[in-house]
């Protein structure tokens, strides 16, 4: 599946992603791979988007854009930080299949972490393991 391009930030993907794999089976793994070295996938809080603006706020105070000691810089001043914080976050998510449905805590939402200040579209692929 493609994510349409999205700014820099945390983006919830939940919706997106459970419409594209209906039906699932009755038990099994989804497994999800983002195809892209500067952006990330992570499972956190869901309900208040104060939690969004913390992640963006903790990552870029964490992982500076223009460090003297970059040397892959050609790309941009988001690009090699971008490359450090998909290292962090990582490019898979496995969740497991319960009675048909994701089995996701209450507050637990699926999110595509676009480090890139002017993201592109990215390719997720989806594997179900039933």
């Amino acid at each position: 599946m493609t994510i349409p391009s999205m700014p820099r930030g945390f983006h919830l993907i939940t919706n997106e992603i459970q419409k594209k794999i209906n039906p699932l089976p009755s038990t099994g793994m989804l497994n999800i791979f983002v195809k892209h070295t500067s952006c990330g996938l992570t499972i956190n809080e869901n309900c208040d988007p104060s939690v969004l603006i913390d992640f963006e706020t903790s990552f870029n105070h964490l992982i500076k854009e223009n460090e003297a000691y970059y040397t892959h810089t050609a790309e941009g001043s988001d690009d090699m930080p971008a490359h450090i914080k998909s290292t962090l976050t990582g490019a898979s998510l496995t969740i497991p299949i319960t009675n048909g449905k994701l089995n996701l805590g209450t507050w637990q939402g699926v999110y595509l972490c676009e480090f890139r200040t002017f993201g592109t579209p990215r390719t997720l692929i989806l594997t179900i393991y039933s």
